[in-house]
């Protein structure tokens, strides 16, 4: 390696994009930087598997530009232990290798943001900032399309990214005739379609060396993590992840993208892509993933429909799209709001999965096991829980952002603090996600080995969500009874008597008072 260097390219962990336009020509006086850095660890408290998924990755991806002729540094924890932060690194390198000129692509997290764009660099040494080239959003479109503090209609904002790309459109009308199929996408899974639910794809990356840095370091983690790594961590991994998807879990993923079982060693995979890490990470393009599914349902021999393509590009093209969209067209206020003033604190069992709630049991457990679950355990599971519990905010964040390997800021804080507990207030839902059991009853078989009566709303036995849901519905009824999709839910709770209604809200408040032992 040279010692010096005109040029310094900082990649991080999550812009592992090897058809970046950086890397199409290669310079003698380019120094590219991947580090793994302590700061990166300890914003909040990661999943083991997060942060080793993020650390092999990038150790593959310098591997990769290294054999492609790039002048690679590439930075370990042993490494990089006696700087304070990336722009200290940065600054130090700098003077180490004579740079003059430093680049970066734009972080998506707004907190590498500031970073980056509070350099103090050596005088004569120039800073620039490029795209990642990977959102299919422009950055500068951003501002005009989620000014800030408003409600933008997900739906209004998945039409025009599907005329824009021409996506399952037939002359300017969608296919099927409509653009969206979700009310076909909300089945339960039954007993006898148990037997059917594919195998996931899981890979066996050696994490050895990873974990032992990790332990000298003193890195704290949560959740299991075996010596192999099975999610993907490099480009042909993530690629051969997408093309299992599209020939065996695809064909039936609108169909039960909504639904949970505990009744199969594959309840955490089910029909799901799990390629949500390869592409925040970057190792995929969205625009190769919406292709792959599009070919695989032009593919007349999988007889795929429209219903199940149609629900997974309206998860890449459509919602993907606009969170990123929410969270950097309402930063850095919108980490700050909590719209409905909740502040307990998050209960001990979800660092633990050590509940006799059966739902809440399933997806804890799963997240500590593999972290990762799945949209719908996200949202009315945890989330609703929350929600229902008043759980703060800052804390729901954390414990999001640590335990998903897929979870960095600009993903999941519009879906946890905006979508799944409404603390910004409708910025993004039209409505809180609350239910009560009887939501889970329906998408899932948990409630049938439950400790709990989901079919009871008082009493020791009955199920915490039901009482909870109904509270939550009873504090908040002058706003929520306003909102039209909501007002006739009300009718059930104001047919209940006095005395009924209070026993109700007794329950809720014992279940509030004793959250850890629920």
């Amino acid at each position: 390696m040279n010692k010096n260097y005109n040029t310094l390219r900082l990649i991080l962990g999550d812009q592992l994009n090897a058809s970046h336009s950086w890397y199409r020509e290669k310079d003698e006086q380019t120094l590219y930087l991947v580090a793994e850095m302590k700061q990166e660890t300890n914003y909040v408290k990661h999943h083991i598997q997060k942060v080793c998924a993020f650390f092999l990755a990038m150790e593959q991806f310098a591997n990769k530009l290294k054999n492609d002729g790039h002048h690679i540094l590439h930075l370990t924890l042993d490494d990089t232990c006696s700087y304070r932060s990336l722009p200290d690194m940065i600054a130090s390198l700098c003077q180490q290798y004579a740079i003059k000129h430093v680049e970066f692509q734009r972080p998506d997290e707004y907190r590498l943001y500031e970073q980056l764009h509070s350099l103090k660099l050596p005088e004569n040494t120039s800073l620039k900032e490029w795209d990642t080239e990977h959102f299919l959003l422009g950055y500068h479109e951003i501002m005009e399309l989620f000014p800030q503090g408003e409600h933008i209609l997900m739906e209004h904002f998945y039409r025009r990214m599907r005329k824009r790309y021409n996506i399952l459109m037939a002359e300017g009308k969608p296919c099927g005739g409509k653009w969206n199929f979700d009310k076909q996408n909300r089945n339960k899974i039954k007993p006898a379609e148990l037997a059917d639910i594919p195998a996931p794809l899981i890979f066996a990356n050696p994490l050895s060396q990873n974990l032992k840095r990790l332990g000298q370091h003193g890195i704290t983690t949560i959740g299991d993590c075996d010596a192999l790594l099975l999610w993907p961590v490099n480009e042909a991994q993530a690629q051969e992840l997408l093309a299992y998807f599209c020939r065996y879990c695809l064909p039936n993923f609108g169909r039960f993208q909504d639904a949970m079982t505990n009744q199969t060693e594959h309840q955490w995979s089910l029909y799901h892509s799990r390629l949500s890490f390869c592409l925040n990470s970057k190792l995929l393009h969205p625009m190769q993933v919406i292709n792959a599914a599009i070919n695989a349902y032009n593919d007349t021999e999988r007889q795929i429909d429209i219903a199940q393509v149609e629900g997974f590009i309206r998860q890449i093209l459509g919602w993907r799209e606009y969170i990123r969209g929410v969270y950097w067209g309402n930063m850095p206020y919108y980490r700050e709001l909590n719209a409905l003033n909740s502040h307990r604190e998050l209960p001990d069992f979800f660092w633990t999965g050590k509940t006799q709630m059966a739902c809440m049991k399933a997806a804890i457990g799963q997240s500590l096991n593999y972290a990762y679950a799945h949209h719908i355990q996200r949202l009315m599971v945890t989330g609703n829980f929350c929600l229902l519990t008043e759980i703060n905010p800052d804390e729901v964040d954390a414990w999001y952002l640590g335990i998903y390997i897929d979870a960095i800021e600009w993903v999941e804080m519009p879906n946890t603090r905006g979508m799944a507990l409404y603390a910004d207030n409708g910025i993004v839902a039209t409505k809180p996600y609350a239910a009560s059991g009887n939501y889970i009853n329906k998408m899932s078989d948990y409630c049938s080995g439950c400790h709990y009566n989901v079919k009871q709303k008082t009493g020791e036995q009955s199920c915490p969500f039901n009482s909870l849901y109904w509270r939550f519905m009873h504090i908040h009824e002058k706003t929520l009874a306003k909102n039209p999709r909501i007002r006739m839910i009300y009718r059930s709770w104001d047919q209940l008597a006095d005395d009924q209604q209070q026993k109700v809200l007794d329950r809720a408040q014992y279940c509030l008072d004793n959250l850890s032992s629920l």
